[in-house]
């Protein structure tokens, strides 16, 4: 059997190569269990203890799709919390569960009920996963279900998904954390050239945020880019106020949001 290693210096990503063919895995955090078809592989480790990881499909991910396009920086790693925007059924979800492990968290958000509810089955296996049916655009309805992050991911296929995604970040993502959007160029404006439209998603982000890296998902995912962004410095402290006072309204109240976590 080809031997498995690690993928290149992102820990908790696997990597198995044979006959020109690197197949991406994570390690399952549920022996046994597979989340949407995907083949189940098996290594030991200096002990002889077996090891069972779990495929990692990037036509089924744009996440695996940015990866294997040598996307510099994911931002995720073991006992990280991550908040996931667009969690869908849990295809991706279910691999960063298996990154951050049994002390990290992912906040699993989607506004549909049919793909939540398949995102609560994952959920059931996977304790490390909290499922939230919320609108990503209405940050402060969920304010109070979720902490500060160490990473924001977003998959929305939305005409605002730059504006979306940048005030999730400036809400939730902790100073120095990461964000990655899986932009869909078609969704923005079905009309234009995708590259124009990357371009100009690039230049608001900008304003905002720092721009770490960029690929185009092509073969993988047509049309769909990924952007990964920092916190500019200066944006740190200018947020800080937000995100210690995160406020609810509900029913003419007002109440502050502790942003306090606890490993």
């Amino acid at each position: 059997m080809p031997q498995i290693t690690q993928f290149k210096h992102f820990k908790g990503v696997f990597e198995m190569r044979n006959k020109g063919r690197t197949t991406l895995l994570t390690k399952n955090l549920v022996p046994g269990k597979i989340v949407y078809g995907e083949f189940l592989f098996y290594d030991t480790d200096e002990n002889g203890n077996k090891i069972e990881y779990r495929e990692w499909v990037p036509k089924r991910s744009k996440l695996g799709a940015a990866l294997m396009k040598d996307v510099s920086q994911i931002g995720m790693k073991e006992n990280d919390y991550i908040l996931y925007l667009g969690c869908s059924t849990g295809t991706t979800v279910s691999h960063v569960s298996d990154i951050v492990g049994s002390n990290g968290l992912v906040f699993a958000l989607d506004f549909a009920p049919r793909v939540l509810r398949d995102m609560v089955f994952v959920a059931e296996d996977r304790k490390n996963i909290a499922p939230i049916m919320a609108d990503a655009n209405k940050p402060e309805t969920y304010a109070h279900l979720i902490c500060e992050v160490d990473t924001v991911f977003m998959d929305i296929a939305q005409k605002n998904q730059a504006e979306i995604f940048i005030k999730n970040c400036k809400l939730f993502l902790k100073p120095g954390g990461f964000g990655l959007l899986a932009l869909k160029a078609r969704s923005v404006d079905v009309t234009r050239n995708p590259k124009d439209v990357f371009r100009e998603i690039r230049a608001k982000l900008e304003k905002e945020l720092a721009v770490v890296d960029y690929r185009e998902l092509d073969p993988f995912e047509m049309d769909h880019a990924m952007f990964v962004v920092k916190k500019k410095d200066d944006s740190v402290k200018k947020d800080e106020s937000i995100k210690n006072n995160v406020v609810k309204k509900e029913a003419g109240s007002v109440q502050k949001k502790d942003f306090s976590r606890n490993r």
